[in-house]
């Protein structure tokens, strides 16, 4: 890249929020400052209260890279420091990453050129997941998989065009300080919130398989379940904050649970009959899981249909059992103040 390109480059801040991340934490930070991009960029990473070594990880990281800094996130939720990140940070385009989340080469440089030629507000690509562990390549197979997550772009890929909403994302900094970064009442489901804020006011959320961010599953299935669980209790939360909001992909999980819950205890009351649907429902993952398994190890493939079934049943429960005091808290709450540009900026 030639001088003059790169000095017209805008300059990016990454911005983190971490919790026991000890794990993942250094290769993700080293991935950021490897990507190939010709403009100034920077770290910011929101210290939650770990109990691992990821403070330790995060102090080496900065005094090793003047990139880098923490800012701190005393309560732990992920909204309340990405506010914190981005507030701390200085520069007009920001990036979104995960502590668990691994940038692959060309992910910066791609998506500041699509933020400039689609004039879009968000741009953000697929979680590619991938498995350490054969219980994490079945979980990762289930996430990638039309079958666990239904058409979602960002899981399972397609065309590019406008989205709902995007995988982690790439901001203008405006858009940011307009909309006043992220409501910090949801713990779950920021993402999508902040991107229908997005919308709503006319901006363009933009989706291309161009983008991919490698994501680490849930290493149990105890873990997964709680996951899915905060899923789709936050969902619930979404569509009652926002009216309208709601689409069929979010109401099959809800329903098959009922379905399975129905049935059981019907075919076991009455009539074995009523046991074709939580029959079926096994089966159906099953044969799925077996179908989306290929290239699997056969340890991998045999755990598939357990991690459909917890992914399906923990978002089905999660959502049906959202209390409505969560939504009316919410729903109570001052909307999120515009971020001062002064502070952002760093001016």
């Amino acid at each position: 890249m030639n001088t003059k390109a790169a000095e017209e480059l805008p300059a990016v801040s990454v911005i983190m929020p971490v919790l026991n991340e000890e794990r993942h934490l250094r290769t993700a930070v080293r991935r950021i400052l490897e990507q190939e991009y010709g403009g100034e960029l920077e770290v910011v990473i929101a210290l939650g209260p770990s109990t691992d070594r990821t403070d330790a990880i995060a102090a080496e990281l900065v005094a090793e890279d003047p990139r880098v800094r923490t800012v701190p996130n005393p309560t732990g939720r992920t909204p309340a420091g990405l506010n914190a990140a981005i507030r701390a940070s200085r520069h007009p385009v920001v990036v979104r990453v995960d502590g668990h989340g691994l940038l692959t080469p060309g992910y910066i440089a791609t998506a500041v050129r699509l933020l400039d030629e689609m004039g879009a507000a968000n741009v953000g690509g697929i979680m590619h997941a991938e498995g350490e562990t054969e219980w994490e390549r079945a979980v990762a197979a289930a996430m990638t998989s039309r079958i666990g997550v239904g058409n979602a772009a960002f899981h399972t890929g397609g065309l590019a065009g406008p989205a709902d909403t995007v995988y982690l994302g790439v901001f203008r900094r405006e858009v940011l300080d307009r909309q006043g970064g992220y409501n910090e009442e949801f713990v779950r489901a920021q993402d999508w919130e902040l991107n229908y804020r997005i919308r709503q006011a006319g901006g363009l959320v933009w989706f291309t398989p161009q983008l991919k961010v490698t994501y680490r599953p849930r290493p149990s299935v105890r873990a997964l379940a709680k996951q899915y669980k905060d899923y789709g209790r936050w969902r619930r939360v979404v569509t009652r904050y926002h009216r309208g909001s709601v689409n069929l992909r979010y109401l099959a999980p809800p329903a098959a649970l009922l379905g399975v819950l129905g049935g059981a205890v019907l075919g076991a009351a009455l009539h074995p009959v009523f046991l074709v649907v939580p029959g079926g429902y096994l089966a159906a993952i099953v044969v799925g899981g077996l179908l989306e398994g290929r290239g699997l190890s056969a340890k991998a493939r045999l755990r598939l249909p357990l991690a459909l079934g917890t992914m399906h049943m923990s978002w089905g429960f999660g959502f049906l059992t959202s209390p409505r005091k969560l939504a009316r808290k919410v729903i109570a709450s001052t909307p999120p103040a515009p971020i001062d540009p002064v502070t952002a900026t760093g001016a």
